[in-house]
C-alpha cells in the first residue's frame, strides 16, 4: 500500500515538473494561430475521452452502457447550457447519476 502511494506521488511531481517546464519555455514566444487553435481543442477532447470512457464499459466482448453515468452527463450538459456554471452543474449531475443508480438498483 505504501509503495502504491509513494508511485502516486512520484508521479504527481513529474507531471507538474514538466507542465511548469513545458509553461515556462513556452512563455514569452509568440504561438500561431493554427497552434493556438489546437491548444484550444485539447481540453475538449481529453474531457470526452474521459466520458466516453465511463460511459462506455467493454465487458466480455460486449460495450455495455452505464446508463447513471450517461443519465448524469446529459443532466450536467443540461444545466451548464441552462446556468452557464460549472460546479453547481456537475455536483447536480453527480447526485442525479447516484439517484438513477439508486433507483436502478433498489427500484423505486
Amino acid at each position: 500500500m505504501l509503495n502504491d502511494w509513494l508511485l502516486i506521488g512520484l508521479l504527481s511531481i513529474s507531471t507538474y515538473i514538466t507542465r511548469i517546464i513545458g509553461v515556462q519555455m513556452m512563455a514569452g514566444r509568440k504561438v500561431s494561430s493554427t497552434l493556438r487553435l489546437y491548444f484550444n481543442y485539447v481540453p475538449v477532447g481529453i474531457i470526452s475521452a474521459l466520458i466516453v470512457k465511463q460511459v462506455f464499459i467493454p465487458t466480455d466482448k460486449v460495450l455495455e452502457i452505464s446508463y447513471p453515468v450517461l443519465i448524469g452527463c446529459l443532466i450536467t450538459a443540461i444545466i451548464i447550457a441552462k446556468i452557464q456554471m460549472f460546479l453547481p452543474a456537475v455536483a447536480l449531475g453527480i447526485i442525479s447519476g447516484w439517484l438513477v443508480r439508486y433507483v436502478i438498483s433498489n427500484g423505486f
